[in-house]
């Protein structure tokens, strides 16, 4: 393999480096979405956070990637989706609902905010009444 296709090879890795630059906490808004995810008028009470959680992921990493207009960048999100759903049940177009939440709820965080807690207030029953066990992963003992 000559140094010039390797240089290309290694462009195209399934894997990218990818930098924030601190525009998003991925942090604080994957602890956002475990508290609130259930409440988002597209979820379904047959599917856990588990499902959800690579397509928030997509969003908020993607606002903090591409920046700017949604819809400019919704056909590399749906690139990423694809690439990084894992075991999720969702289907694209379920999961673009959860994407664009995310994308908007980062949109809408201050810039370099440090330590802020998101408060979620929910009415306990309510929650509850919509809380949905997560699913184990199929993990070997080590």
């Amino acid at each position: 393999m000559t140094g010039n296709m390797h240089d290309d090879w290694k462009e195209q890795a399934d894997d990218p480096e990818v930098r924030i630059d601190g525009r998003v906490d991925p942090g604080r808004e994957d602890a956002h979405w475990q508290h609130a995810w259930w409440s988002e008028p597209y979820c379904r009470a047959d599917l856990s956070y588990d499902d959800y959680a690579p397509a928030y992921c997509v969003g908020y990493i993607g606002c903090a990637q591409y920046g700017g207009c949604f819809e400019d960048a919704e056909k590399s999100l749906c690139a990423n989706w694809l690439r990084i759903k894992g075991d999720s049940r969702l289907g694209l177009e379920e999961a673009m609902h959860a994407i664009r939440a995310a994308w908007d709820h980062a949109a809408r965080q201050p810039q370099a905010v440090e330590e802020e807690e998101d408060e979620v207030l929910v009415d306990a029953a309510l929650a509850a009444a919509h809380a949905v066990p997560a699913r184990q992963g199929a993990y070997a003992a080590a």
